[in-house]
């Protein structure tokens, strides 16, 4: 029966080598689970599996620690995963692959605000909202009517910014709390 809303589960990654490391992922390709971060991931999938109810779409960034978290996850539910680059996380510039005890603070450039700076060549959180916004808008309008939930497999950043757009909030006002990995968010959208 065709529902009015949908229910938007957003699950970030199980930890990768990369987490383990404490280095800088962004939108670096190759980092993969960890056998904790499979755990996760398995972990996620009961969580979903307890939520979901009916028929589900799967979506997932189509980076490796992603695509391996949704697989999981597509295995659980006995969905297939469709991958989209506009799931990625936010590219961090020449921050990526470096640790995090070697980034150093830098201030905001006068009369910018922090969310729409791209750090290190990088995108800004403007950037990431604009780009989830174009996957929101065109995948709640395409998801059929019949389909009560939509996971999403993402990232940490990507999550959090997310959020804010299916509140019809602002690229300013993303809430930096903490994602933690194989967490799932689970947010009730009107349909579009």
């Amino acid at each position: 029966m065709p529902t009015e809303t949908l229910r938007v589960h957003l699950v970030r990654h199980g930890e990768s080598t990369w987490n383990l490391a404490h280095r800088i992922q962004g939108q670096t390709v190759h980092p993969d689970l960890t056998p904790l971060g499979r755990m996760q991931a398995a972990a996620a999938a009961q969580t979903l599996m307890r939520r979901v109810d009916g028929r589900v779409v799967l979506w997932s960034s189509d980076l490796v620690r992603a695509a391996r978290t949704a697989e999981l996850i597509g295995r659980a539910l006995r969905v297939p995963v469709q991958y989209d680059e506009a799931l990625r996380e936010q590219h961090l510039g020449m921050m990526e692959g470096r640790t995090v005890d070697q980034l150093h603070p830098e201030p905001t450039p006068p009369g910018e605000h922090v969310s729409e700076v791209r750090w290190a060549g990088g995108e800004s959180t403007q950037d990431v909202a604009a780009r989830f916004r174009r996957f929101a808008a065109r995948e709640l309008r395409a998801t059929s009517p019949r389909v009560r939930d939509l996971v999403i497999v993402s990232h940490g950043d990507t999550i959090r910014v997310a959020r804010a757009v299916l509140a019809a909030r602002s690229h300013r006002e993303v809430q930096w709390d903490p994602i933690e990995n194989g967490s799932v968010h689970t947010v009730e959208v009107p349909r579009q």
